[in-house]
């Protein structure tokens, strides 16, 4: 058998396809972690090259002839001297025995183990996750799952192990057929590493909800009754300064991050530069060189867990990146950082681009520098963001109202009219952003003896404040029922509704513009269909930024003497001007495609058919530019009419008659919906379908049973507004024939509301990620 000498000795045996392990200590812990070293390449899957799974805490048990792998319960802990009370509580707290190995042979206190089960089964959850998705029922395949030995190694303090796993079923889902060479059988090269803990030498620094840091926790009952039993830490690379005493010091160990070499160019090297933003923010703080990004070495494993990696990852889709920490989950201290970057995401930005520019291709076909740049401007800014993660930094989607102050926000393209022209130069921030620097601050400061960790941290965090720095993460930020006044993804300026003003104005020339010459000469105008989707679009972020002012929140991640805003409700004013912008993006002049620009649309050529990344219709194989106008208004009139805002509206007119209230709301929405009239015939039936949309949204509200009882009053009494004043229409011909449809749909409603159910409208073509509902870490 081949011999491989490291952490744990192990052995290959080719006739049989074996890896015998050797175990030498026993009740020693290690940490255990596992991975896909290659993807389905399905995005909405998620089963992709570099997915890394959480690092556990493991060790080997002797019972009877066997070994058993076990995982202690480290969410209940008791960190105290006393051993009868650790004893305690682990047995108050079930552990999870993750596989047993029958002991094949004895040398003194070394057993032998086949391990090949193991690294065998389907530890990544495929099975299970394809089965929730409905996308297939599969079980694996022995008889053509095999060990890899390209990347099976054994180094002094980890081993590594590497297999094939063919999984065999049938597809029942589009995901699976749309990426396997056969989806009745695919296989995955899964990953497997057993690794040393790290010393006791890295020492916790405590969590504070308002330094963006990612924390690990942990209930403790060894805590004196008077303190907390939770226990909160940051996560962070261990990093300490060479000579402590000097304000600039190099790091004893740099962390350094290494670019997967298969990355091409120009990307290469806007990745490289994105990620290396991160040492501006180590250098603040006294660490010299600390941050470090280098080219992958030839003979390097990037599922090496002493490897953090930057990957390039191929989807048959555009999608979400990654940023992947393995954290010792005793410790908060992260051991190896992964980030994996979609290719694809390049590509929707150089189209965005594509749309927003006046005439690019009228000249030449190869005029995409201006392009090209944008799109490399943003996959920097997405490098950096990524490693952010893995450095143990949250998002912070309060920072584009503090000018981009954050890589850890999502950001929108900033672009801007310059002569009546479209200008691209700003679309993203360079560099790494003050408040990054904040958390760096926090998370990694090395402080002078003497000085009191606790008060030197607070310090970092009451400066960022005083600055205007504001840090709200994901719960409170993403639509569409979020409530705060400050924090959006994918959105720009201090104003979110003076900001949406200002992109309808971008969208609207960006329109006038639009003409053949956005796309290459021999494309098929289909192409510019495409083309032109993320531009018609381009609002859409926005607005969900802008429809959190109406019942919105102000507050902050606060704590007892900070001094920081607590709460408030979003004012009057405020609200009211975000409502009469938002009610222009339900408006026909907004909604309508122009029609000299419906001439450039014919039904799709040969070849290229539309994918979900596509406008849909209701008029088979030609434009529809109703039902595209109808799928703009249905996310405006979706997000206005949400219960959960519904309900905060009535509450905030309770609590103050002054304030915008749900009843005003719905007035302001119907006056312009139902009471307008439109001279243009084009316009006036765009309006027909947002005024669908807007009772379908009411009759959702007035049987909605997650509301207040208001809420379904107020809707109610609406929709019967609206029939009263549909019974009294003098309108002829076809509008009267509309008003009667629009007047039998409420009264036969109001017979039996029980039966209703939300419409659809045509789904709105892929958003997100602008380049998808995170990213994730």
């Amino acid at each position: 058998m081949s011999s491989y000498k490291g952490f744990f000795d192990f052995y290959y045996s080719q006739e049989e396809d074996k890896i015998f392990l050797a175990v030498d200590q026993l009740d020693t812990e290690f940490l255990y972690v596992y991975s896909l070293a290659s993807g389905l390449g399905s995005n909405d899957v998620g089963l992709d090259r570099g997915k890394i799974g959480n690092g556990v805490v493991v060790k080997f048990q002797k019972a009877g002839n066997k070994l058993l792998l076990v995982q202690p319960n480290l969410k209940y802990r008791a960190i105290t001297s006393n051993e009868l009370e650790k004893k305690s509580v682990g047995q108050a707290f079930a552990s999870s025995v993750l596989h047993g190995f029958p002991i094949k042979e004895t040398k003194g206190n070394t057993y032998i183990i086949d391990i090949t089960s193991f690294l065998l089964e389907d530890v990544n959850g495929v099975i299970g996750l394809l089965k929730r998705r409905k996308d297939g029922v599969y079980s694996i395949d022995k008889s053509r799952s095999a060990i890899q030995l390209e990347r099976t190694k054994a180094f002094p303090n980890n081993v590594e192990f590497e297999a094939l796993v063919t999984f065999k079923g049938t597809p029942k889902g589009h995901q699976v057929r749309s990426v396997a060479s056969d989806a009745r059988s695919f296989s995955l090269v899964q990953h497997h590493s057993f690794v040393a803990l790290p010393d006791k030498g890295y020492k916790k620094r405590v969590f504070d909800p308002r330094s963006g840091a990612i924390s690990i926790s942990y209930l403790d009952y060894a805590t004196p009754v008077q303190e907390p039993i939770v226990k909160r830490f940051v996560t962070r690379h261990r990093l300490e300064k060479k000579d402590p005493a000097q304000s600039i010091s190099e790091a004893k160990e740099p962390i350094i991050y290494y670019l997967d070499p298969g990355v091409p160019e120009p990307v290469k090297s806007a990745l490289l530069d994105g990620a290396k933003w991160w040492d501006e923010a180590f250098e603040a703080i006294g660490f010299k060189n600390a941050f470090q990004v280098k080219m992958l070495p030839a003979d390097a494993d990037p599922m090496d867990v002493r490897y953090n990696v930057i990957q390039w990852v191929h989807r048959s889709t555009r999608g979400w990146s990654y940023g992947a920490s393995v954290v010792d989950p005793r410790t908060g201290e992260i051991i190896k950082g992964h980030v994996s970057l979609g290719s694809l995401r390049i590509r929707q930005d150089f189209l965005i681009a594509q749309a927003l520019l006046n005439k690019p291709f009228e000249q030449r076909d190869d005029n995409y520098n201006e392009m090209l740049e944008m799109a490399l401007s943003r996959i920097r800014q997405l490098s950096a963001h990524e490693v952010g993660h893995t450095i143990g930094f949250a998002h912070n989607f309060a920072a584009s109202m503090h000018n981009r102050a954050s890589v850890m926000d999502y950001p929108h393209p900033l672009i801007t009219l310059k002569d009546g022209q479209i200008d691209l130069s700003n679309a993203y921030a360079v560099g790494i952003g003050d408040w990054d620097k904040v958390t760096v601050a926090y998370s990694y400061s090395q402080f002078e003896a003497g000085i009191e960790e606790k008060k030197a941290l607070n310090a970092i965090l009451d400066k960022a404040y005083q600055e205007g720095h504001r840090f709200i993460s994901d719960s409170d930020a993403r639509p569409p029922g979020g409530a705060h006044a400050g924090a959006h993804l994918w959105d720009n300026g201090a104003s979110a509704s003076e900001e949406l003003k200002r992109v309808l104005e971008v969208r609207n020339t960006a329109i006038a513009h639009f003409s053949k010459d956005n796309i290459r000469s021999g494309e098929p105008y289909t192409v510019l269909e495409d083309v032109f989707v993320p531009l018609y679009f381009f609002h859409r972020y926005q607005t969900e930024a802008a429809v959190k002012l109406i019942g919105g929140l102000s507050y902050n991640y606060a704590v007892k003497g900070d001094e920081q805003h607590i709460t408030s409700v979003v004012s009057n004013v405020e609200q009211r001007v975000a409502l009469n912008t938002l009610i222009k993006t339900i408006l026909p002049e907004t909604l309508a495609i122009p029609q000299d620009k419906l001439k450039l649309f014919p039904p799709r050529a040969y070849g290229y058919w539309r994918t979900r990344e596509s406008f849909k219709g209701k008029t088979g194989v030609s434009f529809d530019p109703i039902s595209v106008a109808e799928t703009a208004s249905d996310m405006s009139l979706s997000l206005l009419l949400h219960p959960q805002r519904a309900s905060r509206l009535v509450l905030q007119k309770g609590m103050d008659s002054s304030q915008l209230g749900l009843s005003e709301v719905m007035d302001e929405l119907i006056a312009e919906v139902f009471k307008k009239k439109q001279k243009d015939g084009y316009y006036q039936e765009i309006q027909e379908v947002v005024k669908r949309n807007l009772l379908k949204y009411l009759k959702n509200l007035s049987v909605h049973k997650e509301v207040y009882p208001q809420v379904n009053a107020i809707a109610q009494a609406k929709l019967i507004s609206i029939m009263d004043m549909l019974k009294k229409s003098t309108a002829q011909g076809a509008q009267r024939m509309y008003d009667q449809y629009y007047e039998k749909q409420i009264r036969d409603f109001m017979k039996k509301p029980e039966g209703f159910k939300v419409i659809s409208a045509p789904k709105i073509p892929d958003g997100s990620p602008i380049g998808s509902d995170s990213c994730m870490y």
